[in-house]
């Protein structure tokens, strides 16, 4: 039995030439944009609860506010907001340092 050799070159060039110039496009860029803008609102958001316990606070010490319940309220969300922030950075420090110490 004998194999017989492809005999259109033109063929093989061709397919060879679609391997070698295809390009996988990827939407990297996007991607990191929007967990970047997603950590910024995070920041962002945790900022605000943080100022609206304090304002809720200096309202409740002045006596503008009567509700110690609502105090509490403000003052346990900025707190799991700030933990929750704290900790996504945390990770976010351990992704890179372990990408950094990959040998290639």
């Amino acid at each position: 039995m004998t194999i017989m050799p492809i005999q259109n070159s033109e063929a093989i060039n061709q397919l060879y030439g679609n391997l070698s110039t295809s390009k996988i496009t990827t939407d990297n860029g996007v991607a990191f944009d929007n967990l970047l803008n997603s950590a910024i609102q995070m920041y962002k958001e945790a900022n605000d609860y943080q100022n609206a316990a304090e304002e809720s606070e200096i309202n409740y010490s002045l006596g503008y506010a009567t509700s110690t319940h609502d105090l509490a309220i403000a003052q346990q969300k900025a707190n799991i907001s700030l933990q929750y922030t704290v900790r996504v950075t945390n990770k976010a420090l351990e992704a890179y340092k372990e990408l950094m110490n990959m040998q290639i």
